[in-house]
């Protein structure tokens, strides 16, 4: 059955995941009108950000006609917010994106351009390539959620490491097999 909110409607969450670091300028981006418009026009009644170790704080909003706006800093597992999300958006650490695309959910990866050695990016577009997913930067976020098709994602085949550590060689310049 599924998840209704307090008016009856069907409950569409967008669960927004940062991971343990600090990733404000996702947050910000998430917490824009743009943003916030765009998926409410698409349908999403709640967005549940993750917000790891920012200083920024995103506006809370019980919904009114809007979308229905919380975070919370960490929590020991997010599998459970993983499974009730209608759309995932995410920081690119591995772990995040491949746990989302096991359970089948739409991803939006954001990638994190403070980051130094940015390989994390390599995998979100390697990825976005293949239409496993939606890659972003924190500017480009309110674009990619307008523009995105659902319908063209591909599931990401289960079980099969091989393309993945094949990607993982090639970026450390090992030679293919």
């Amino acid at each position: 059955m599924e998840e209704t909110d307090e008016s009856g409607y069907p409950k569409r969450t967008v669960f927004v995941t940062v991971g343990t670091t600090c990733f404000d300028a996702l947050v910000r981006a998430v917490d824009t009108k743009e943003v916030k418009e765009e998926l409410s026009r698409r349908g999403y009644t709640h967005l549940l950000i993750q917000m790891g170790r920012g200083s920024y704080i995103p506006t809370k909003s019980i919904g009114d006609g809007s979308l229905a706006v919380d975070y919370f800093t960490f929590s020991s597992s997010i599998a459970e917010y993983l499974k009730s999300a209608s759309l995932v958006i995410s920081h690119a650490g591995s772990g995040s994106i491949f746990e989302t695309l096991r359970l089948g959910k739409p991803l939006i990866v954001v990638v994190n351009e403070d980051l130094m050695d940015n390989h994390q990016s390599e995998l979100a577009e390697e990825l976005a390539e293949r239409k496993h997913l939606f890659c972003a930067r924190p500017q480009t976020l309110h674009q990619t959620i307008a523009g995105m098709d659902l319908e063209s994602l591909i599931p990401y085949p289960p079980g099969d490491a091989r393309p993945v550590a094949k990607l993982i060689n090639r970026f450390l310049g090992f030679p293919e097999d």
